[in-house]
């Protein structure tokens, strides 16, 4: 990496990328303190958590903050949005309420895992205002929040795009415009829509691109939308030890039940079950559950907001298995995954590589269990050849509970409340606590993630409490009005 390369110059943003020799392992040890921060940013990661910037953060911010256009390949959960978002902040005038920066993702799920993290990384400044457009919510309270002004827009392109046409969005002053995961989203069939939108910005902008990985289909949209790019690849690696990968050889009928026999021998918290189709999700959704467990499927027929309510419990520890395909599972971030199983092998070995690295993230340890049949051992070798390992394989016979677990269901520490209000009735995440740590007499421990949208409102509790949080919850009140809480679907007694 070099953080002293020259300016950016006028030239046509049809220029070849320049590839930026990234140093990882020095990289890595670098602190946000050795960046050109405000004070008050540097004061708010350290807050945060942020001590030292992970590879592709270190090889992308200091490019990316002396205003280069950057082609950055780094997958979900590197902290790619750490190393856009830093950037981006640093260009914004809090004075000016014209959207400054454009941020477009493929999924409404990481359209709001991005605003999430922005906004925590703008803490440090007063006043930033980030939105979300995305499809699946109506457009008209999206164009009234608009009139009011924001900092960062982040959304999906066909929503993003829907906004131009209706002149409710103006790009006129933005100066930043960010195409994250890139590579799904044109697989998505979103090129068009990325094209029109690039089109309505400044030709005076800065543009970071972050994708998994290099199709030509990337380089097409760099050569017709970026001005001379740093190009930064890191290698997908995983840490040595935090992933532990175990094969087992399997005949196709058999399948679905060595998930289950995987499941109660391992005993993870969350799995996250990938399929090659979605008719094998469900069918192994409906064993799942015949066994009982507390499983939902991910796939592409489901309306937006069972997706959400899907994404929701999963993520706040209500769902001890999720079972999808990879197309149901882009721009899924879950931050704790304790295995992973591939139920069917993928023929794609950077496919594999994908999967299995949603899980040992950060500081913690996963799973990762390949179920193989005799006519996907090709794969397994492709795969073997793709990451320089020689696979371990483990008998079936070894999956058996133990005594003192073999009557107990293994059931997620978690359930869901649904509350029918949100940030329309001003209701937030404080509210929702203190509604349960006061009155209710109820514990911080026992309450988790509490998720408020537009309309509605998720609290996770504790398993053994969920009756009488509901209960409780439905005789008080929320921002003086009667609470109308459901428990979300839940399969176990």
């Amino acid at each position: 990496m070099n953080s002293t390369c020259p300016a950016p110059t006028e030239s046509p943003r049809n220029d070849a990328p320049v590839t930026a020799q990234a140093d990882v392992d020095s990289a890595a040890a670098l602190s946000f303190a050795q960046l050109p921060l405000a004070p008050a940013t540097l004061t708010n990661l350290e807050q945060l958590g942020y001590r030292q910037m992970t590879p592709i953060q270190a090889a992308s911010l200091p490019l990316a903050l002396a205003g280069h256009d950057l082609i950055a390949q780094a997958k979900t959960g590197s902290g790619k949005t750490a190393a856009f978002a830093l950037s981006l902040l640093t260009r914004l005038n809090p004075r000016n309420f014209a959207v400054q920066a454009l941020v477009l993702c493929p999924t409404r799920e990481l359209a709001d895992q991005v605003t999430q993290e922005i906004r925590r990384l703008a803490r440090g400044e007063n006043n930033i205002k980030v939105l979300t457009l995305c499809g699946g919510s109506p457009m008209r309270p999206q164009s009234s929040s608009l009139e009011h002004g924001a900092h960062v827009v982040v959304g999906t392109p066909g929503r993003i795009m829907d906004h131009l046409q209706r002149h409710s969005l103006d790009l006129a002053q933005l100066n930043t415009l960010v195409l994250d995961e890139a590579d799904r989203m044109l697989d998505m069939g979103f090129f068009d829509d990325i094209a029109f939108v690039a089109k309505a910005c400044p030709g005076e902008r800065q543009t970071l691109l972050f994708s998994a990985t290099y199709p030509e289909s990337i380089a097409g949209l760099s050569r017709q939308f970026l001005r001379q790019p740093q190009r930064i690849t890191l290698a997908e690696q995983h840490e040595a030890g935090k992933i532990r990968q175990r094969f087992y050889e399997v005949e196709n009928e058999e399948k679905f039940a060595v998930v289950g026999q995987l499941l109660n021998h391992y005993r993870p918290v969350s799995t996250l079950a990938f399929c090659n189709t979605r008719e094998q999700c469900r069918a192994l959704l409906q064993v799942l559950r015949d066994e009982g467990f507390v499983a939902l499927a991910l796939h592409g027929e489901l309306e937006q907001r069972e997706r959400d309510q899907v994404l929701v419990q999963f993520a706040n520890r209500s769902c001890s298995v999720l079972v999808a395909t990879d197309v149901a599972a882009r721009g899924l971030d879950i931050a704790q995954l304790e295995a992973v199983i591939n139920v069917d092998i993928t023929p794609d070995p950077e496919v594999h590589i994908h999967r299995i690295g949603r899980t040992g993230r950060v500081d913690q340890a996963g799973w990762a269990f390949s179920l193989v049949s005799g006519n996907q051992m090709g794969r397994v070798t492709e795969i073997e050849k793709a990451q320089g390992v020689e696979f371990e394989w483990h008998p079936l016979n070894e999956l058996k509970p133990s005594h003192s677990e073999a009557e107990k269901p293994l059931l997620p520490p978690m359930v869901t409340l649904l509350i029918l209000g949100g940030r329309k009735e001003k209701i937030r995440p404080g509210d929702v606590l203190g509604a349960l740590t006061g009155e209710a007499g109820f514990s911080k421990e026992q309450i988790g993630k509490i998720n408020v949208t537009e309309s509605t409102t998720y609290v996770a509790v504790a398993r053994d409490i969920a009756r009488e949080a509901l209960r409780k919850l439905s005789a008080g009140s929320l921002k003086g009005k009667r609470a109308k809480v459901h428990l979300l679907q839940d399969t176990a007694p």
